[in-house]
């Protein structure tokens, strides 16, 4: 039974504004009084200390940027809006661990939520690169703006992809340099230091794994299982969405890393079962609602869940290839998968993942409010749409 924690929870505080052009040492002793404050938090004053450092950050590049060059400030500008909207899992992840076991002093916890976000940013920049896309959620992406600008300037339309494609490329980059610098700051002069900033570095080298992957999946150069499937999402989102913001948050908190290291396990099953819910979405969502096509992951020939659970079905081989080559529908890719109970074995695999999850949560005496906070993620995680 998790252990119960009692805590008071301070009063959403108005954000202030912080210096701009300066280094990210130099500012960090000007962080807004809710940054810094040792009482607890609740989410939402959190949210703003989080937005402070974010803003604070790419203010400060910004500047220093436009030195450089115009047309580098003006990106810095456009990769600032990559960090805003979204659901704000791997912030919350680190907020909820760390305010759970008691960590004081929310200024390195700020540092270190941003640092994930401005990761998963990052991440996204590079996978609408890899998925070839200028659109995300209905939204243009920062790439479709550098293509937009090459085609208004008379290039071909290939030229202008390049363009797009190149231009994110380099803000993604930034992007990750950015979460690294972050973490290093939220970490700086912590005991466990070296441990915490391995939490960033294990994200991004399993993600790197898990993209590559997805990758070489699609390309046919191997036949993954349904095991090779689960692992590659794990990499490519549940290490670093759910796991290493479990882990860095208990870290940074003051606790072993037996103990974060068994939260991350809970997080492992909880991230695996988000992205076999978002593989179903992916083919049988509403794309109204869910923002992303419900097409794409058949076209692109994309390995997942679904996929995997149809292996062997000429029918389903036969239909996907027709759809592909542009002589099927995908309608009726989806009607075979569905005769296949692909749908159904998916889900059902999930909400398995999430019972394993909260099994293994049972068994570490966390505080109450922690566990509370990880049931009702696992009820989100089945329960969502988009």
């Amino acid at each position: 039974m998790p252990a119960k924690k009692e805590s008071q929870l301070a009063q959403p505080r108005a954000r202030e504004s912080g210096p701009q052009g300066e280094t990210l040492l130099a500012y960090r002793g000007h962080f807004s009084e809710v940054a810094t404050a040792s009482e607890p938090l609740d989410w939402e004053a959190f949210q703003g200390s989080v937005k402070d450092v974010l803003d604070q950050y790419f203010d400060s590049q910004r500047l220093r940027a436009g030195g450089y060059s115009p047309a580098f400030g003006e990106l810095w500008d456009r990769m600032a809006a990559t960090t805003t909207g979204g659901k704000w899992m791997r912030p919350k992840l680190v907020y909820l661990t760390y305010e759970a076991f008691g960590g004081k002093g929310w200024r390195a916890c700020s540092e270190l939520a941003a640092a994930f976000e401005m990761l998963h940013a990052a991440l996204l920049v590079h996978d609408d690169v890899i998925d070839r896309d200028f659109v995300r959620r209905g939204v243009q992406t920062l790439g479709a703006s550098y293509r937009d600008l090459a085609l208004r300037g008379g290039h071909s339309s290939a030229d202008a992809d390049h363009a797009g494609f190149s231009a994110a490329i380099i803000a993604g980059d930034l992007l990750l340099t950015g979460s690294l610098r972050l973490a290093t700051s939220a970490a700086t002069g912590h005991g466990q230091s070296a441990a915490i900033l391995s939490t960033i570095h294990e994200a991004i080298f399993a993600a790197a794994a898990g993209e590559l992957d997805d990758l070489l999946f699609s390309l046919g150069r191997s036949d993954p299982g349904l095991l090779d499937v689960l692992n590659m999402e794990r990499l490519k989102t549940a290490v670093y969405s759910f796991e290493m913001p479990l882990r860095a948050g208990a870290l940074l908190a003051g606790e072993s890393s037996a103990t974060a290291d068994a939260l991350a396990a809970v997080g492992r099953d909880i991230g695996v079962a988000y992205q076999v819910v978002d593989d179903v979405l992916g083919t049988f969502g509403q794309q109204s609602v869910t923002g992303k096509s419900v097409d794409s992951d058949l076209r692109e020939g994309k390995r997942t869940i679904l996929t995997s659970f149809a292996e062997g079905s000429e029918e389903f081989v036969s239909a996907a290839a027709a759809f592909r080559a542009g002589d099927g529908d995908a309608e009726v890719v989806r009607t075979v998968l569905r005769q296949l109970g692909a749908q159904e074995q998916a889900l059902a695999l999930a909400k398995n993942l999430v019972a394993d999850a909260m099994g293994k949560a049972a068994e570490l005496a966390l505080p109450e409010s922690l566990f509370l906070e990880l049931t009702q993620i696992c009820d989100y995680v089945l329960s969502r749409r988009s």
